[in-house]
C-alpha cells in the first residue's frame, strides 16, 4: 500500500516542480515541444536543457545478461547458468496479446506519440497536483526502456543499480535524451520487443520468455489472454504483484489490465469479462540454474568450464572483459566431458568412498594426445549442505580448487624420467638399502643440501641392490634418492615444469628439496593424470583443455585455447617409463590396480603416515589419477571406515587403485584395447616388497 502526504495545491510552478518537472519539460523543450510553464522555469530550465544537449549523441545499449548453457561432448545438457534468467526472443516469438496488454496498461498512447507524451505529461500533473502527491508517472515505454537499459549495464553492481533507479533530475534528463534518439532510430514494434526482452517480471525472471516460463511453464508465444494480462501487470511492482506470494493482489492487477484492454479496444468487454472470471493458474518452473544443478558429479568439471572462461585470455584480455562475457551469457559452451567416463568415474569414487566419509575419492581422466578432460569428480556432492562442497579437488586454488595433496611415490617417474634424459640407463643400480642419509645435492638457484637426515623404504624387507626398473615397481625409496641426486635437483624440477606442474595447487613455489622425489609437494589430480598422459603419448604433453566450442546468442564463435602438444622427453625416454610402469601394475606395487583386459601401466604412492593414497596410470586410450585422503582433517587413514570397509593399512595400490581401475574398465567398456609401446630393459634383482604400496 502506498502512503500519500496531502498538502495545499500551490501555483502551476510549484505543482510542476513537485513532479520533478524540470526535468521533464526539459526534455519536452528539446524534443520541440512548447509549454507556457517553461517560461517560469528561468534558470533551472535553462540548465537542464544545457545537460541535456552535453549527453553524448549516441546511445549504447549492452547485450542483454542472458543463461548460458554447458553441454558434454555428446550434446547433453551439464547445467544452465546465469547470472540474470533471461532468453532473449524475437517480436514474432511474443505472442500479440502479450504486447497489447503491456502497451494498453503502462503507456496506451505508445504508437501515438514520441519519446515524451503531452498529454501523459498534462495528465499525470493535473492528477498529481489534485493528490498533492506524485501519484502517476509521465514516463512512456520508451523512456522506461532506456531506465531498463541503465540497470543491466549496472549488472552485479548494486550501487550501480540503485543509481540506475534515482528518480533524479540528471538521470530523468538522460532519459528523454535517449528516448528521443531511440524513437528517432528504432521502429515502435522494436522497441517495444526491447523492452518485453529486458525488464523484470519477478521470480529471477527478466524478459518475457522466462517469465512465461517461471510462471505457466510455457513460451511467451504460446501465451494466453489471461496469462498475458498478469505478466503485464507484474512490470509496475514484482515484489508487490508477485502471483506467487501474493495472489490476491496479483489477480486485482490482472484484472485492472484486462479491463484498460477492453477500454482500448485491444479486446471485448465478454473477452475482459470471461478473463476477468478465471482464476489465476499458475505452473511454476522453479529456477533451476548453476553447477548445482549438473547430475553425475558433474558439477565440479561444471565449476572448472566457468573457471576457464573467466581466466583464459582466449575469452578477452583482460579479467573484466572475461568476467562480463560470462555475465552477459546466452553463450553454448561445448566441452570435452565424455558422459560415459564421467558416469564410470562417478560410481567409482561414490562406492570406494561415501560422501559421509571423513575421507574423499578424487579422480581426473584426461586423454593422451589431446588433453581433453574427459571425466572429473570426487565422492563429495558439489553443493554447500552437510557432506558436500563447492571446492573441487582436483585443481588448485586458481581454478576453484584445493590446496592440493601431496603425491607420495607417483611422482617417481618423473624423476626416472630427468635421469634418463640426461643419459642414465635403465640399468643403473644402487645399493638400496632399507636407511640411509639423503644424499647432498643442490637446486637451480645453488642452494646447496648436504648429506642429512634419513631417508628409508617401506619395509626393512625391501632392500637392494636394485636397477632402475625394479626400484620403479616396489617403489624403493633409498634407490630414487639417491637417483635424483645423481640427476640433480635441478634437472629433475625442470622435467617437472616440462611436464606442466610450476608451482603448488596453492600457488606458492614448487619446494625443490630432496624430497622431492617422495612427492612431498602438494599436487592435483589433473596435474597428474596430464604427466602420465604425457607419458601414454610417447613424450608429447599436452596442456589439458575442456571446451571445444562456445557460440554467443548472435551465432557468432568464440576463439577457444587449444591443446598446446610440444615434445618433452623423447619418446625413447617415455616409452622406457612405459615400460617400467607396466611392471608395477604387472608385478609391482599397482597389481590390485591392473586391467585384465588391456595393456595398462601406472604407479602407485602413498605419503607419511598414510594421510594420502594415490594411482596414476594409463592406458593407450586414457589416463587417469585417483586420490584419497581425509578431507575434514587430514589424519591417517588406517582404521577409517571408507567406502564400508574399515582400513588395514592404506596403500596405493589397494585403496586408490581400486578407484582408478573401476573408472577406467567402465570408461572403456566396449572400446577395442589399443598396445602401449615398450623398450626393453635389463634384467633386476632385489628383494619383493609389500605390493600393496
Amino acid at each position: 500500500m502506498s502512503i500519500t502526504r496531502s498538502r495545499p495545491p500551490g501555483s502551476l510552478l510549484t505543482r510542476t516542480l513537485r513532479f520533478l518537472g524540470v526535468s521533464v519539460l526539459a526534455g519536452a523543450m528539446a524534443a520541440g515541444i512548447a509549454l507556457p510553464a517553461v517560461g517560469l522555469l528561468g534558470l533551472g530550465a535553462k540548465n537542464a536543457a544545457e545537460s541535456f544537449n552535453s549527453l553524448p549523441d549516441v546511445f549504447k545499449t549492452p547485450p542483454l545478461s542472458q543463461a548460458s548453457q554447458i553441454y558434454d561432448a555428446d550434446g547433453g545438457l551439464i547445467a544452465t547458468v546465469y547470472d540474470r534468467d533471461r532468453t532473449v526472443v524475437p517480436g514474432d516469438h511474443i505472442a500479440p496479446v502479450m504486447r497489447k496488454a503491456l502497451v494498453d496498461i503502462e503507456d496506451n498512447r505508445f504508437y501515438q506519440h514520441g519519446a515524451v507524451d503531452l498529454q501523459g505529461v498534462l495528465r499525470a500533473l493535473n492528477k498529481n497536483a489534485a493528490s498533492g502527491s506524485v501519484a502517476q508517472g509521465g514516463s512512456t515505454l520508451t523512456q522506461q526502456y532506456v531506465k531498463n537499459v541503465f540497470v543491466e549495464q549496472a549488472g552485479r553492481d548494486q550501487k550501480a543499480v540503485l543509481e540506475a533507479q534515482r528518480q533524479t533530475l540528471g538521470r530523468k534528463i538522460q532519459e528523454l535524451r535517449y528516448a528521443i534518439e531511440l524513437e528517432q532510430t528504432l521502429p515502435k514494434d522494436q522497441i517495444l520487443t526491447n523492452y518485453l526482452n529486458i525488464t523484470f517480471f519477478g521470480e529471477q525472471a527478466y524478459g518475457v520468455e522466462a517469465a512465461a516460463e517461471r510462471y505457466f511453464s510455457v513460451h511467451a508465444k504460446d501465451l494466453s489472454l489471461p496469462q498475458a494480462a498478469l505478466l503485464a501487470g507484474i512490470v509496475q511492482s514484482p515484489s508487490m504483484y508477485d502471483p506467487v506470494t501474493n495472489a490476491r493482489l496479483a489477480k486485482q492487477r490482472r484484472d485492472t489490465v484486462l479491463t484498460k484492454m477492453a477500454q482500448y479496444g485491444s479486446i471485448t468487454a465478454a473477452q475482459a469479462q470471461q478473463a476477468i472470471s478465471t482464476p489465476i493458474k499458475l505452473q511454476i518452473s522453479k529456477p533451476r540454474q548453476g553447477c548445482i544443478t549438473a547430475q553425475q558429479g558433474e558439477g565440479f568439471f561444471c565449476d572448472y568450464v566457468h573457471h576457464v572462461v573467466v581466466t583464459d585470455r582466449a575469452f578477452g584480455k583482460t579479467a573484466t572483459e572475461r568476467q562480463a562475457l560470462w555475465s552477459r551469457g546466452g553463450l553454448q559452451i561445448h566441452t570435452t566431458l565424455s558422459p560415459k567416463a564421467q558416469k564410470a568415474l562417478q560410481q567409482s569414487v561414490t562406492s570406494h568412498a561415501y560422501t559421509t566419509d571423513d575421507a574423499a575419492a578424487v579422480m581426473s581422466l584426461v586423454q593422451p594426445g589431446t588433453g581433453k578432460i574427459v571425466a572429473m569428480g570426487q565422492s563429495r556432492d558439489y553443493g554447500l549442505g552437510a557432506n558436500q562442497t563447492e571446492i573441487n579437488l582436483n585443481v588448485g586454488t586458481d581454478m576453484g580448487g584445493g590446496l592440493g595433496f601431496p603425491t607420495g611415490s607417483t611422482f617417481k617417474p618423473i624423476v626416472a624420467a630427468a635421469a634418463l634424459e640426461k643419459g642414465t640407463t635403465p640399468d643403473q643400480s644402487y645399493p638400496a638399502p632399507y636407511s640411509m642419509p639423503w644424499p647432498a645435492m643442490s637446486d637451480c638457484s645453488g642452494n646447496t643440501y648436504p648429506e642429512n637426515g634419513e631417508v628409508h623404504n617401506d619395509s626393512t624387507s625391501l632392500t637392494g641392490p636394485f636397477s632402475m626398473p625394479g626400484a620403479m615397481a616396489q617403489s624403493v625409496n633409498t634407490y630414487f634418492a639417491q637417483l635424483e641426486a645423481d640427476t640433480g635437483l635441478c634437472d629433475v624440477s625442470k622435467m617437472a615444469n616440462a611436464l606442466g606442474i610450476t608451482q603448488q595447487a596453492g600457488g606458492t613455489k614448487l619446494q625443490v628439496v630432496p624430497s622431492l622425489t617422495l612427492g612431498s609437494n602438494d599436487l592435483t589430480p589433473l596435474e597428474m593424470a596430464n604427466v602420465y598422459a604425457t607419458f601414454a603419448n610417447h613424450g608429447t604433453y599436452c596442456t589439458p583443455v575442456a571446451i571445444t566450442s562456445v557460440t554467443k546468442p548472435d551465432g557468432s564463435n568464440v576463439p577457444v585455447s587449444q591443446a598446446n602438444c610440444h615434445q618433452v622427453v623423447s619418446a625413447e625416454t617415455a616409452d622406457t617409463v612405459t615400460t617400467m610402469l607396466l611392471g608395477v601394475v604387472q608385478d609391482g606395487t599397482g597389481k590390485p590396480a591392473g586391467l585384465t583386459d588391456r595393456d595398462s601401466a601406472g604407479k602407485t604412492g602413498t605419503t607419511d603416515e598414510s594421510k594420502q593414497v594415490w594411482f596414476a596410470g594409463y592406458t593407450p586410450e586414457l589416463a587417469g589419477a585417483a586420490v584419497v585422503s581425509d578431507t575434514r582433517s587430514p589424519r591417517d587413514l588406517d582404521g577409517q571406515s571408507i567406502g564400508g570397509e574399515t582400513i588395514g593399512q592404506a596403500f596405493g595400490g589397494t585403496l586408490a587403485g581400486p578407484v582408478w581401475r573401476d573408472s577406467i574398465e567402465g570408461a572403456l567398456a566396449g572400446q577395442p584395447a589399443g598396445t602401449l609401446t615398450t623398450t626393453t630393459l635389463p634384467g633386476d634383482s632385489g628383494a619383493s616388497g609389500d605390493s600393496g604400496r
